[in-house]
């Protein structure tokens, strides 16, 4: 189990990147859903991926930065409610972060990240800069399939 000073420490570490392209690929069940996952490096190897997920039709936009030994540590959800455990409604417009107690289940609503789903891509750059990550590579805007719209 990570503790709160160490979540701390590792999302303001300035070193964690990723270098390589992205692409969004469907997921296995041939739904719209669109998906990716890139392995996080940084000098103190954090055992770190981040997740994408996409779907046009519902619209809903996730990133989630996983921990393996943790689970999901922080997270940018848009198109999907949610509630904190203690029932205060956050919306459809929210960011996990990590807790000791609660782990994943508090989010809040997040200032410093403003594009909308429409662009999923300046999302991802807000996303990355609230985190301090540096994606060095391209990610591509995701594009539904024909045969799954």
């Amino acid at each position: 189990m990570m503790t709160q000073d160490e979540f701390e420490e590792m999302l303001a570490d300035p070193d964690k990147r990723i270098t390589q392209d992205i692409s969004w690929s469907p997921d296995e069940d041939s739904s719209p859903v669109l998906e990716f996952r890139v392995k996080v490096d940084s000098d103190a190897d954090y055992p770190l991926i981040i997740k994408g997920s996409y779907n046009s039709l519902a619209q809903t936009l996730s990133y989630s930065l996983i921990h393996r030994n943790c689970g999901r540590v922080y997270g940018l959800d848009i198109g999907t409610e949610h509630r904190n455990p203690d029932g205060e409604y956050v919306g459809t417009y929210h960011r996990h972060w990590w807790d000791e107690g609660w782990r994943d289940k508090l989010a809040y609503v997040p200032e410093n990240i403003t594009a909308s789903i429409a662009d999923p891509v300046r999302v991802w750059e807000e996303f990355c800069k609230s985190i301090q990550i540096v994606h060095d590579g391209f990610i591509e805007d995701p594009q539904v399939p024909p045969e799954l719209e």
